[in-house]
């Protein structure tokens, strides 16, 4: 089995489109191409990527294609239209023409309205990720979770996988947060075909994180979801302000040692090959 990591992004600062990222981050506001990411593919043993769009424009999307085109180690590209703008379907339509395009994200985790995505207005948006047999991938907090489960009920037939298990609240952990979370991740596994990705808990879960802070919320995607429907991701170079690519490779594999050969396959390539429709 192919190992492949779900959530990758690579990105030039230059290129004017991240509103999101501050300017001076010492880690995160400069370039990420192939060339910086290739050494540590090849020391954790990852032979292909999802790349994931971080800006939220059409013109980003295409220059993520262009890496793709160019990146042997990307398997697919998911992107971005304007989910406010019906005539994007003819983008999104162009867009699902290139054999790397996989899927879609908006932004919603910066949206300020939580209740954006249930709006009539952006429902042709689902429609039309469904009619081009593209994937959704979920970006939000754990206060948006009833809404994407209102949302996955209305289109059942939309594929959709949750990032980043819904950034929990790792780093100031209560039992009320956990159990907040845990309850409305539990109903999305149990009441919807979505798969997760197992990403993002490290980048959540603060500066002193330790594997064991982790394991609660490893085990309990795990758990609802299950190995066949749980794919790892890196999420680097986001993953850089909490540790390095290999550091949450090992942790990743600490806390599925537990798992059969088997599960492992599906956790860490098999699920997002299926999922996303990766050729081979």
């Amino acid at each position: 089995m192919k190992r492949i990591d779900s959530h990758q992004h690579f990105w030039d600062p230059r290129r004017g489109d991240y509103d999101w990222m501050p300017p001076d981050d010492p880690i995160l506001a400069k370039p990420y191409a192939p060339a910086d990411l290739a050494p540590s593919l090849r020391r954790c043993g990852v032979d292909r990527t999802v790349l994931v769009q971080a800006a939220a424009t059409v013109n980003e999307s295409e220059y993520m294609l262009g890496l793709a085109d160019a990146t042997e180690t990307v398997a697919g590209v998911v992107g971005w239209v304007d989910f406010e703008e019906p005539s994007d379907h003819e983008t999104l339509a162009r867009l699902a023409r290139h054999p790397k395009f996989v899927g879609v994200r908006p932004m919603i985790q910066d949206i300020a309205d939580p209740d954006w995505m249930l709006r009539d207005d952006i429902d042709w948006a689902y429609r039309a990720v469904i009619s081009e047999d593209l994937a959704f991938d979920a970006l939000g907090f754990p206060r948006h979770l009833a809404n994407f489960l209102t949302l996955l009920s209305r289109h059942p037939d939309m594929r959709v996988v949750v990032d980043h298990c819904m950034k929990p609240d790792i780093e100031g952990h209560s039992k009320e947060s956990f159990a907040f979370w845990a309850s409305g991740m539990k109903r999305i596994a149990r009441e919807t075909r979505a798969f997760c990705k197992f990403s993002g808990l490290i980048t959540e879960a603060g500066s002193g994180w330790t594997p064991e802070s982790l394991r609660p919320y490893a085990n309990h995607v795990l758990e609802e979801f299950g190995p066949e429907r749980v794919m790892w991701g890196s999420d680097w170079p986001v993953c850089r302000l909490r540790g390095e690519y290999e550091r949450w490779h090992e942790v990743a594999c600490m806390l599925t040692e537990g798992l059969s050969s088997d599960e492992k396959d599906r956790v860490f390539g098999g699920s997002a090959a299926e999922f996303y429709r990766l050729s081979p």
